[in-house]
């Protein structure tokens, strides 16, 4: 006689109920990623108010790249993170009938899949190091020896708050088209940081090269931003660290070592400014930056630096009594109201069934 065995399946609105629960737990995940990333990346102004007095500004940038090295390097080996490869050559059929042979890059998060076995993509790296280079080294290497050199922290947030209208203004190299509700909205937002950092904007008495480097920051973060958006947006977050962090070190140490002393005051102060500046800066916003620009629209992501020098301010109210006047006050709501009208998603209405 032959048995007739009962294979016993999960019941179908088990499996789709864990499927929607991770679906929602995702999307919960990506709308708190820009309220993260704009609460941890507004408290660079807080370190550098530690920071600053007890190392000059290049060398505590490389000290923080450098350590971030230490950090990221021991997890990159430990976790068996891939370096991107470029596909094995592939045949293809041309339109007129002839094969040809192209080279397709693997995306880092698939580089240990079994299609991953070309070389390793040099190209994708280099391009992570410009972008971090620009992003990292060159814009936060700005802004901080704009300051020590007399520069007003409002003056050097205004100038850099244009960012997100000039990646707007060149968003179509990236291929990103920026509607009117969107310009709107970029105006609306820089009229909201002149508001905020409106009575700390003193410009007597500062020379050119302050104000230059502001410039020379806003330039590099918006070139760092579509770059990366055009050239490298897909990679594994460990090995786009590692490649940008060390760019960036590369770049700044040596310079430290020719413009600066490179003294160092170690207390307690300066050690809790570096230590949060490698962990919660330079690991967690930057990842989520990444995250960020590799999801949505340059412009999008852009606008977000709005709302940084708002949340710098409260912070500053509530840490060091510094003074948050009705006018800051409605700046913050101005500010906020710009970056919803960039970031709002319109959706059409679905078209009625004849």
């Amino acid at each position: 006689m032959s048995e007739h065995r009962t294979v016993s399946h999960p019941p179908a609105n088990a499996a789709n109920g864990h499927a929607t629960a991770g679906a929602g737990r995702a999307a919960i995940w990506r709308a708190a990623m820009p309220w993260w990333f704009v609460l941890i990346w507004s408290t660079g102004f807080i370190v550098a108010k530690y920071g600053m007095p007890n190392a000059e500004p290049l060398t505590f940038l490389a000290l923080r790249f450098g350590g971030t090295l230490l950090v990221m390097l021991p997890i990159a080996l430990l976790t068996g993170t891939p370096w991107p490869r470029r596909r094995a050559m592939v045949g293809q059929v041309a339109p007129g009938g002839r094969t040809e042979l192209t080279a397709r890059t693997a995306l880092t998060e698939r580089a240990g899949s079994a299609d991953a076995v070309g070389p390793i993509d040099w190209t994708l790296i280099a391009h992570l190091a410009v972008s971090g280079t620009l992003i990292q080294a060159v814009y936060l290497g700005g802004v901080w020896a704009a300051i020590k050199h007399g520069a007003p922290a409002g003056l050097a947030a205004l100038v850099v708050g244009i960012q997100p209208l000039l990646t707007a203004l060149f968003a179509r190299v990236v291929g990103e088209p920026v509607s009117r509700r969107q310009w709107l909205g970029l105006l609306c937002g820089f009229a909201g940081v002149g508001l905020v950092v409106a009575n700390k904007v003193g410009v007597r008495g500062i020379g050119v090269g302050p104000v230059a480097l502001c410039v020379l920051s806003l330039l590099a973060i918006t070139a760092g931003t579509l770059y990366q958006k055009r050239f490298c947006a897909h990679f594994d977050l460990r090995v786009g660290t590692l490649v940008q962090f060390g760019a960036a070190f590369a770049v700044t140490l040596p310079a430290a070592w020719v413009l600066e002393t490179m003294q160092v005051r170690w207390n307690a102060q300066m050690i809790g400014a570096l230590v949060w500046s490698v962990l919660a800066l330079s690991i967690g916003a930057i990842s989520l930056l990444f995250l960020l620009i590799r999801q949505g629209a340059a412009t999008k992501v852009s606008s977000l630096m709005y709302l940084t020098p708002p949340t710098t301010a409260v912070m500053a109210w509530l840490l060091f009594g510094e003074t948050l006047s009705p006018l800051s006050a409605a700046g913050m709501v101005v500010a906020a109201l710009g970056v919803a009208l960039v970031i709002e998603r319109r959706t059409m209405p679905a078209a009625s069934s004849p």
